[in-house]
């Protein structure tokens, strides 16, 4: 073979290896979870792989790879270095990666063009139950606690990016016990309290039996989040938002907001842009209309209230009603509950009334006293069907003051015929829209209940403990 076919091979030897060591992930869900795409090479359209607009995480491996919102890498595009980001939300690009190519080793890339640095996998150990105390944090393994003065001392442990296996003899020896990523805020179920000596991290690829698992740790909470829609009662166009916006405008949303559902933290809003103007703090919780406010048709700004800041009792919007929050949250698992009922629940029954004429026999001559008695109240009834607030009351009177002229003029005198109002009435069902869906769901032979604004289907999505995930 000749030098130069020998240095073709090696080169494309190299060449290969290189962009088989490259590789990409994205998942459909946040945190790495649901159906799943990966690429070795450039894929100039999501379509043909059925995850166009889809990916919400992503893990790279090996090279830095430019991901875009477009077909054929135009759009908005953001360049990943290898890592995992549990969320492409931040980059602006969750539920809208349409293509993904390598990036060459010599292509210079600036620096605004990079994502924000991934997660790298670590753990961290506190001296105390809650996360308490002295901590210990490493991003490697660790087969021996007493280098670092922290042998025997973790009560409580937080877990970032990967799984890890702890363990309470040196060298991954003794009882041992995989933590999922989460917060563990304490050891003391799994039998690790002050007992841990070693760590080391598991690799994705490697399958653990589920008995190794330490019991799953309590999801983080959703992101503090605030829904606004454009009719009062959640109705019409919506507008979300995680973060602070300071003019509407730019959304196409000024003065459009007019009932708000409130997650996770306090909000302030607006009604000038920038944070000015007359400004009220909400509470989480629904609130069906913003009119009694002040602020119907007129929210130009919101930005979330820090949790340690004190309000004034006098700049909260009266309380909300109840929210009950089914976001996802990160890293937690889910799984399928079957519904075993169904009730819509409508309003209360209604009672329908209405005026028919009867032909009676009454003596001639002389002023109808009872005609008029009779015609007062039956005028009133009448009247009151008409208008509302001050115009019912208004109708009422007039139509007695009516009832009463008619009666007093059925003739006197001998036996007549004449014609009587009667009044007739029936209750009826309801006719209003349901307006909720009072569901029971059964998971691990325990009956659960749930109210929901639309109607299930024959399962729902629940976590661990039952609860209900949209």
């Amino acid at each position: 073979m000749t030098s130069i076919l020998k240095t073709a091979v090696a080169v494309a030897t190299v060449t290969f290896a290189a962009q088989a060591s490259a590789q990409i992930t994205f998942y459909q869900n946040d945190g790495f979870q649901g159906r799943n795409f990966t690429a070795q090479a450039a894929v100039d359209n999501f379509k043909s792989a059925g995850f166009n607009d889809r990916a919400s995480s992503v893990v790279v491996v090996g090279n830095v790879w430019e991901v875009c919102d477009d077909a054929s890498f135009k759009g908005r595009c953001r360049v990943l270095r290898p890592g995992r980001y549990p969320s492409l939300e931040a980059m602006g690009l969750n539920d809208r990666v349409s293509s993904v190519r390598i990036v060459a080793r010599n292509d210079r890339v600036a620096n605004e063009r990079y994502a924000p640095l991934p997660i790298k996998p670590q753990v961290t150990f506190y001296e105390h139950d809650g996360f308490g105390g002295r901590s210990f944090t490493t991003e490697k393994e660790v087969n021996n606690f007493r280098r670092y003065g922290f042998n025997d001392r973790a009560s409580s442990v937080v877990v970032v990016g990967e799984r890890w296996e702890a363990c309470e003899n040196t060298r991954y020896s003794g009882r041992c016990v995989i933590l999922r990523p989460g917060r563990y805020a304490s050891l003391s179920a799994m039998g690790l309290n002050d007992r841990v000596t070693s760590v080391r991290e598991v690799a994705m690829n490697v399958r653990i039996d589920d008995r190794r698992y330490a019991p799953l740790p309590a999801p983080p909470p959703p992101a503090p989040q605030v829904i606004f829609y454009e009719n009062e009662g959640f109705g019409g166009r919506t507008f979300t938002s995680e973060r602070q916006i300071v003019d509407f405008g730019r959304f196409g949303f000024n003065d459009r907001a007019s009932s708000v559902v409130v997650i996770g933290e306090r909000w302030e809003v607006c009604e000038d842009a920038r944070f000015s103007g007359r400004c009220v703090v909400l509470r989480p919780g629904r609130y069906e209309s913003l009119r009694s406010m002040g602020l119907n048709n007129r929210v130009s700004s919101v930005r979330e209230v820090e949790a340690n800041v004190r309000i004034d009792d006098n700049r909260y919007a009266p309380p909300p009603g109840a929210f009950y929050d089914s976001r996802r949250r990160p890293q937690e698992q889910f799984y399928t509950a079957d519904v075993t009922s169904v009730r819509a629940v409508v309003g209360p029954p209604q009672q329908r009334c209405w005026i028919e004429q009867q032909q009676v026999a009454q003596p001639a001559g002389g002023y109808n006293v009872p005609g008029a008695v009779i015609g007062a109240v039956l005028g009133g009834v009448l009247g009151h069907q008409v208008g509302g607030g001050r115009g019912k009351d208004l109708a009422t009177a007039g139509g007695a003051v009516a009832g009463a002229a008619i009666g007093a003029n059925v003739g006197g005198g001998g036996q007549q015929e004449a014609t009587q109002d009667v009044q007739r009435c029936e209750t009826v069902p309801s006719q209003a829209k349901p307006e909720f869906w009072d569901v029971t769901y059964n998971f691990r032979g325990q009956e659960h209940r749930v109210q929901m604004t639309t109607p299930p289907g024959r399962t729902l999505t629940v976590n661990a403990q039952g609860e209900p995930r949209t």
